[in-house]
């Protein structure tokens, strides 16, 4: 299945994000989750489902247990303060959760543990012990994130314990090469201790017929194979004292791992939902339930939720989701998001700048399609849209016309009678809302501005303040500034779900009850009266992007300290040797063909003569700066020695070298004249 359950008949659907840590703000990579979710909900309950949309902050770990001790506060103390925090912005964005609550709840002990009792009974726990790192220095166990060095398999130094972020491997931090305490910079030494393990090893067949069952997307399922290919390992579910968080039962001294109550917290605010509104808790989480159950997620957690997370619920004695819906990473101007870039951006800095977070949502909308591919915030094009869709063309249409109703008419409508372009615009809804249900906002608002162009050559067409200085087109005027109104009213109810509180007021202004789905077939009658006109929105000013971008950058320069302690590291190790150098096998390449990639919004597919039998393929970032016809027959330089890189749209067999900063770019490199293909660089 690509979509959803599609039925015209009610449904109980229950929706969860995932939890955001308690141990930092509210950024905007974390927004495109909680906007994509709350636009689907927001739709379904338009549709006129029961829908309850839960999360909670996930407040468990020694991140949280080291920031407090190092705030001079408890964990409890630093928690709540975050939770204020983060419910603040989500709100002031109109992510309208249903409960949001916390992991650190008397719910969530109680359910962590019996489930855990469970998962007991059903002889899927195990007592191993193990050997584990050890920070001399703090006296604790070392949890994975808290220890650093050199990925086993690719190389590739400062990696976490638990998985490589370049290659994406994962592996025990036994197995990193020339590992380091995050959290005193000391060299760690093992020591052994009793650990508490999920035998997620027995459950591998189970997961193999759920992950290709339709509950997830297709690319997360193949993501799921790789992990099937190697074998799954058992899981460890516990860390040794101090830690905070649950008690494991039975167990003094051990403590359940984040990763084992984090999710049972979505269970948890439902549970809480449910006391507060008289719901029937185990109707939606019983291994027999008939509601809905989805969870949105970003890739980066896909092995924890389509992995760990069935397989408890199913040895538990509990349902599993109806779907995982996982999406893609934010860049910002073409880079990941980063403080030591200057790119790191708080969703309360955007509001205090940029100031509606309407315009933001409208952006993500229309670049996500319910795939996991990466979207881009481009600051500029940001602007240019939100000015261009949202003031020129959508708004556009109540700003031309509602004067001539409040001045000529006494703001009372006339009869529109067989009007086409209305009728366009309604026959559409059937096409949006599919696209809404699959989450493909993306096509879904690129259909809407499509109906807005036909909704604004209407009133071109018929100019009605040309009509406006012929009193015997009264008539006319009247029906053609109410068909806009109809029109705009149809745009609205397409619209709400991505921009709720302009919908809001705009229902205001047309003096009518709120809009949900069933209304398209329900038009502004005849004699009904609507209220004056106001402006509703206003244009991004460019000085608005710009002050954002310099208030994060002083913020990021007078606050720089390092999250975790740097490895201490001799003066000379930023410098490489000649024989580092030479490891890296540069050519001159002639680019014999360039090519957009269908479905990449940033690759281009470059053919590359670096004078070998056969030309090599390469997938290079460079679709924003450069139109493929122009690189045709171009020299540039790239890494011929770096091992081929199988991606979504086939193998890549190296890397053009390119330059960019804050400044522009990228921007390839050209050799000087006289450079042949495969001449090597030195």
């Amino acid at each position: 299945m690509s979509g959803n359950p599609v039925s015209n008949a009610s449904r109980k659907i229950l929706v969860t994000s995932a939890l955001p840590y308690a141990n930092g703000s509210i950024h905007l990579g974390h927004m495109v989750e909680y906007v994509q979710t709350d636009v689907w909900v927001r739709f379904q309950k338009m549709q006129g489902h029961t829908v309850h949309y839960v999360c909670a902050d996930d407040t468990h770990g020694t991140p949280i247990m080291l920031r407090a001790e190092k705030e001079g506060v408890t964990p409890e103390t630093l928690i709540e303060r975050v939770h204020a925090e983060h419910y603040t912005d989500f709100s002031d964005f109109l992510v309208q959760f249903d409960n949001y609550y916390s992991t650190n709840s008397e719910e969530n002990r109680e359910l962590s543990g019996r489930i855990y009792r469970e998962l007991e009974s059903n002889d899927k726990i195990a007592v191993r012990t193990i050997e584990q790192y050890y920070d001399p220095v703090k006296n604790m166990f070392l949890p994975d994130r808290f220890i650093k060095g050199e990925c086993p398999k690719c190389h590739t130094k400062d990696q976490y314990g638990d998985s490589c972020e370049s290659c994406g491997t994962t592996y025990s931090p036994t197995e990193l090469i020339n590992p380091y305490s995050a959290v005193s910079g000391a060299t760690p030494v093992r020591k052994e201790t009793e650990h508490y393990f999920f035998k997620l090893s027995e459950c591998e067949d189970f997961l193999k017929e759920w992950t290709r069952s339709g509950t997830l997307q297709q690319e997360a399922a193949n993501k799921m194979g790789e992990w099937f290919a190697s074998g799954l390992s058992d899981w460890d579910i516990s860390r040794d004292a101090p830690y905070f968080g649950f008690e494991i039962p039975g167990a003094p001294g051990k403590y359940f791992y984040v990763w084992l109550d984090a999710p049972i917290g979505y269970m948890a605010s439902f549970k809480n939902l449910a006391a507060r509104e008289g719901l029937d808790f185990d109707e939606y989480w019983n291994a027999d339930s008939q509601t809905e159950l989805y969870h949105f997620i970003g890739k980066d957690i896909l092995y924890f939720h389509a992995l760990f997370w069935p397989a408890t619920l199913k040895f538990s004695g509990h349902r599993q989701p109806t779907k995982i819906f996982a999406h893609g990473f934010l860049t910002v101007n073409g880079e990941k998001m980063s403080k030591s870039r200057g790119t790191f951006i708080t969703a309360r800095s955007y509001l205090e700048h940029v100031k509606n977070p309407e315009y933001l949502r409208y952006y993500y909308a229309a670049k996500l399609n319910g795939t996991m591919e990466d979207i881009d915030l481009n600051l500029e094009d940001f602007m240019a849209r939100v000015n261009s869709d949202l003031v020129g063309k959508y708004i556009n249409i109540a700003s031309r016309t509602a004067g001539f109703i409040a001045k000529r008419f006494d703001g009372v409508l006339a009869e529109v009678v067989d009007n086409p372009v209305i009728a366009e615009l309604r026959n559409a809804a059937e096409s949006i809302r599919e696209s809404f249900d699959k989450r493909d906002t993306a096509r879904a608002l690129r259909d809407i501005m499509a109906l807005a162009d036909k909704a604004n050559a209407y009133v071109a067409e018929n100019a009605p303040w040309e009509m406006a200085k012929q009193p015997e087109k009264n008539t006319a005027l009247h029906e053609v500034c109410t068909a806009s109104l109809e029109m705009f009213r149809l745009l609205t109810l397409y619209l709400k779900p991505v921009l709720p509180k302009l919908a809001q007021s705009i229902e205001i202004f047309l003096n009518i009850e709120p809009l949900a789905w069933r209304d398209i077939a329900q038009p502004l009658a005849a004699g009904h009266r609507i209220e004056a006109y106001q402006h509703l929105i206003t244009r991004v000013d460019p000085k608005q992007i710009e002050a954002m971008v310099e208030a994060n950058k002083e913020s990021l320069q007078a606050t720089a300290a390092p999250a975790e302690p740097a490895q201490p590291a001799p003066e000379e190790a930023s410098y490489i040797s000649i024989d580092d150098f030479t490891k890296v096998d540069l050519r001159i390449a002639r680019i014999a063909n360039a090519e957009h990639v269908e479905g990449a919004e940033k690759l281009l597919r470059l053919t590359l003569d670096i004078g070998e039998e056969k030309p090599r393929q390469v997938f290079a970032g460079i679709k924003a700066a450069y139109d493929p016809e122009s690189l045709k027959g171009r020299l540039t330089v790239m890494v011929a020695n770096l091992a081929p890189r199988k991606m979504k749209f086939g193998l890549s067999e190296g890397m053009v070298l390119a330059a960019s900063d804050e400044r522009g770019g990228p921007f390839i490199l050209s050799p000087d004249s006289g450079a042949q293909p495969g001449m090597r660089v030195k």
